[in-house]
């Protein structure tokens, strides 16, 4: 499952941690692939969107955000659904966290294009279709 949702990020991770903690680098694994990710529920692109949504209101969890926006990629997600998740963080962890993911998404982006693989489908981001909270008022 991890490679399905990382590629070879996860493997990279064990390796940086190899000379100083593996164990560390074990539970990293484990519990969120082994445990969580595998529970019922909700499905892989959902547990990417709560994933990115939760990084990008940290805002201190760059590297980790990035790899999760291509998991997110990996698991099916579009650049437009990553992009408005990201945005929808501006409302509760503030402009610059959701500015710093937006950013992070821009790397991601651009890094898998440039190595020739899909960034996600480039859907509109269009919300006219949401409920027009100014006529239910």
């Amino acid at each position: 499952m991890l490679t399905a949702i990382d590629g070879h990020a996860g493997e990279q991770v064990v390796a940086s941690l190899a000379d100083i903690a593996p164990d560390f680098a074990t539970y990293l694994l484990e519990f969120p692939f082994g445990d969580i990710y595998a529970r019922p529920g909700l499905d892989l692109r959902a547990r990417e969107i709560a994933t990115i949504a939760a990084l990008t209101a940290l805002g201190h969890a760059q590297p980790q955000l990035k790899v999760h926006i291509a998991a997110g990629l990996n698991v099916g997600l579009s650049e437009a659904e990553i992009v408005e998740t990201i945005m929808q963080m501006a409302v509760y962890a503030g402009f610059p966290a959701a500015l710093n993911g937006l950013f992070a998404a821009r790397e991601v982006f651009a890094a898998r294009r440039a190595r020739g693989e899909d960034a996600g489908a480039a859907e509109s981001t269009d919300c006219t279709e949401s409920t027009d909270h100014a006529q239910a008022a």
